[in-house]
């Protein structure tokens, strides 16, 4: 039997369910190294090879979830900073959500790995948790996940009524634009543009009104067009213009990876910045600067003299 085709599918649905890519990883090779062993118990009158093998990778989950604490974006923790000035002292305590490195995966769909509402995700149940991605997300029908979890349908039913309504400001799946949107790949290139000649002022025009900006594992964040300027104009006055940026795509978003001006020259990575765009507008930008992030996504610490 082989399983290999159904990892990338399985990693995505893991994260969905933990908010780590890197433990969705550890976990879905736990899944196959499982399903090798059991082969030979797999009965295909009752289950296809996938339903069978995420039956394993919900129970794995649901194993790992116990006594787990939520993985949070800043602003899911606390009001936001008015203080451009404040001290950036990362958070190490907290198990902060992570961005999903998709280019590494064949993954069909990818609105429902966006930042938002996979951390609206980690405030479920671990139980709701897992009926609402594989019902909503992934399609099973509720016999399926009655039998994935070892529950009625019944208590399926009702177990995503309950993950609707808690996740009902969080808004469609389906509504989301996605990362290769002509409108949201030019709103981020233009920020891109405008971050590389450190033009303040051109990167508020793109803004939202109530921009969010966040920046885990600091656990400051800022809302508004006015302190997320006044916070650039400090990264700028504190970092040195001349930056440079890879554009990329994360967790179905339009991303760039920021390199630093170095004082001997070249560039150094300091930041995965992950965009939502809505109305043309930047909507919220995740500044991710954990180096585990930085592997997931197998991004280079330094860029070449001649660029990417």
């Amino acid at each position: 039997m082989d399983f290999e085709p159904y990892r990338g599918e399985l990693v995505a649905f893991c994260y969905r369910m933990l908010g780590s890519f890197h433990e969705a990883e550890d976990l879905v090779q736990e899944t196959l190294l499982r399903a090798w062993k059991a082969r030979h118990r797999y009965d295909p009158a009752r289950a296809s090879v996938r339903t069978w093998l995420y039956r394993i990778a919900t129970n794995a989950c649901l194993t790992a979830l116990e006594g787990h604490k939520r993985r949070p974006l800043p602003s899911g923790l606390g009001v936001a900073s008015d203080d451009p000035g404040a001290p950036l002292v990362p958070a190490l305590d907290v198990p902060w959500l992570e961005p999903f490195p998709d280019p590494r995966f064949d993954v069909e769909v990818r609105a429902d790995l966006r930042l938002a509402w996979v951390a609206a995700v980690q405030l479920l149940p671990a139980r709701q948790r897992a009926v609402l991605v594989l019902r909503e997300v992934l399609g099973f029908t509720a016999a399926e996940v009655a039998g994935q979890l070892g529950t009625t349908v019944a208590a399926v039913n009702s177990a995503l009524q309950r993950a609707r309504a808690a996740l009902a400001d969080v808004g469609d799946v389906g509504a989301v634009t996605e990362p290769d949107d002509p409108e949201v790949r030019a709103v981020v290139q233009r920020y891109q543009r405008a971050f590389e000649a450190a033009d303040v002022p051109a990167l508020v025009r793109l803004l939202a009104a109530d921009v969010v900006l966040e920046m885990p594992p600091v656990p400051l964040w800022y809302r508004g067009t006015r302190d997320y300027g006044r916070f650039m104009e400090r990264v700028f006055a504190l970092r040195g213009t001349g930056w440079r940026t890879r554009e990329l795509t994360a967790s179905g978003q339009r991303a760039l990876a920021a390199y630093a001006p170095e004082p001997g020259g070249g560039h150094r990575l300091h930041t995965l910045q992950v965009f939502t765009v809505r109305g043309g507008r930047v909507a919220r930008n995740v500044v991710f600067a954990d180096p585990a992030v930085f592997d997931a996504f197998g991004l280079p610490r330094e860029m070449p003299a001649d660029g990417f």
